[in-house]
């Protein structure tokens, strides 16, 4: 994989960043945590060279001097919802961050639980926090948030709400995903600490958009496509420019609530010590690119892959054809069409040819690889046996899986399990290859070259099932797939 982020450097600078912005109010922080902790794999795809883990990296530099709240809303609770890139839902996901956090070595204050109106749900969510000795608070629903100014700071709306005693310089407010409430339970926090006669201070950090990058610069726009469910808009920021005559990259929401939160910070200090959005925030990814070119390129990809996802979503009936217009529209910005990922012009071309679902990859030294559906194997299954003999410098003819043993897997599946695809899965020829390569060099060969997979990218010209998804996720690969479910020969 080639490289275009210094990630040494990130953890270095943004950390120092945290340390002044600290100083800046009196030794009291509450930060706002946008965007994933520890597995923030839409940085690491856009900026490659990005740890999915760095944000936490830089913060357990921190560790002496921070301490943790997660935000959950009364609503997520109540709905189950469930974040896409795990499956699990949001409740479940608060005990595993919480776990993770512990792990590290980070401290976990406690939970919040928002727009809490005495739903059962939520309830139960906290009598089981607490059986486990987790503290947990309740933040309320404030009528006319976040425009009723008046009622919100006052003792009937963020005094009305919790207070959570906290000890360190740094508090880190992060939750399982976006409208959780994270911005309100740190204005919250400052009121009641203000009335307790502690100075604190507020900022957020969010990786994307980078404020220092142009408006339609590729990974710009790329987090525009990441977030085209959400309506997001990246903008550029007219409260920094009026201040500063500096033009500064934000987004929509941030920018149409900064003149609320201008009075928030007026009612509850008398003054806003920021002038802009942009001013809020301490990202400083935008200083530590090394290679530019393989950003874009990574970011152009990451666009085309977002398109695919929301066609699959859509074929799927959980998408409505907005979000699949708007991240057209984004690929016209970046000057892109799907044909710029060779995986993805790979795939169609095999599949032309040979008249059946077919997948391509295009490895990290840039060579493709091609596969189609046989008998035996599904196209995802025979490229991943493709691609792991070419690297391993194993002859195309070899074949390491023997066909009988492939056709007593079939059987079990079919006439055993009643299932109606008799080819067999990535994990099944994973697990094949795993057991024959005890005795088999070529094998053993083929199964040691699975790390090299990473980052490479992969199209199928036909939608896969879950399981294949969660491989070729678990290897590092990017996949996207044609939103078809099946293409007759």
């Amino acid at each position: 994989m080639k490289y275009g982020f210094d990630n040494e450097k990130y953890l270095r600078i943004q950390s120092e960043h945290i340390n002044e912005r600290i100083a800046q109010f009196g030794n009291k922080l509450y930060l706002e945590l946008g965007g994933k902790l520890f597995d923030d794999f839409h940085a690491s795809r856009v900026l490659p060279g990005f740890k999915p883990d760095s944000k936490l990296r830089m913060l357990e530099r921190l560790r002496d001097r921070a301490e943790i709240i997660i935000v959950i809303s009364a609503i997520d609770i109540e709905k189950n919802k469930v974040r896409q890139d795990l499956g699990i839902t949001y409740d479940m996901d608060v005990i595993r961050l919480r776990n993770e956090f512990i792990g590290r070595g980070m401290e976990v204050n406690s939970v919040v639980i928002t727009h809490y109106n005495g739903q059962s749900s939520s309830i139960a969510f906290r009598h089981k926090l607490e059986s486990m000795g987790i503290r947990t608070y309740c933040h309320y629903t404030i009528e006319g948030y976040p425009n009723n100014v008046a009622l919100i700071d006052s003792e009937d709306g963020f005094g009305r709400n919790d207070y959570v005693e906290t000890t360190k310089p740094l508090v880190i407010v992060t939750a399982p995903g976006p409208g959780s409430g994270k911005m309100a339970v740190c204005l919250s926090q400052l009121y009641q600490e203000n009335k307790r006669g502690i100075k604190a201070g507020y900022a957020k950090f969010e990786t994307f958009p980078v404020w220092n990058l142009a408006l339609k610069h590729p990974v710009n726009i790329a987090y525009e496509a990441a977030t085209a469910d959400l309506n997001d808009v990246n903008m550029i920021d007219p409260f920094h420019l009026e201040a500063y005559g500096k033009i500064a990259v934000n987004y929509n929401r941030d920018i149409e609530i900064f003149p609320v939160l201008n009075a928030l910070f007026e009612g509850i200090y008398g003054e806003n010590p920021y002038k802009s959005p942009t001013d809020m925030g301490v990202n400083m990814v935008g200083f530590c690119m090394s290679n530019e070119d393989v950003c874009c390129d990574a970011a152009r990809d990451e666009i085309i892959r977002r398109y695919y996802t929301a066609l699959n979503k859509m074929a799927d009936g959980g998408c409505n054809e907005s979000e699949v217009n708007k991240i057209n529209i984004l690929m016209k910005q970046a000057k892109i069409t799907p044909e710029y990922r060779k995986a993805t012009v790979a795939a169609k071309v095999r599949q032309e040819l040979s008249e059946v679902p077919s997948a391509a990859i295009e490895l990290s030294d840039g060579t493709i690889i091609s596969a189609e559906t046989s008998d035996l194997l599904g196209p995802s299954a025979a490229l991943l046996l493709n691609a792991t003999k070419h690297i391993a410098g194993i002859s195309h003819d070899v074949k390491l899986i023997p066909q009988d043993m492939i056709e007593p897997i079939q059987k079990m599946k079919v006439s055993y399990l009643h299932g109606k695809n008799p080819r067999l899965h990535t994990d099944e020829v994973l697990v094949a290859l795993a057991m024959l390569s005890e005795k088999d060099e070529n094998c053993r060969r083929a199964l040691e070259k699975l790390p090299e997979l990473n980052g490479c990218q992969v199209h199928s010209t036909v939608m896969l099932s879950e399981v294949d998804r969660t491989i070729f996720r678990k290897l590092g690969v990017e996949l996207t797939c044609d939103p078809v479910r099946k293409v007759k020969k």
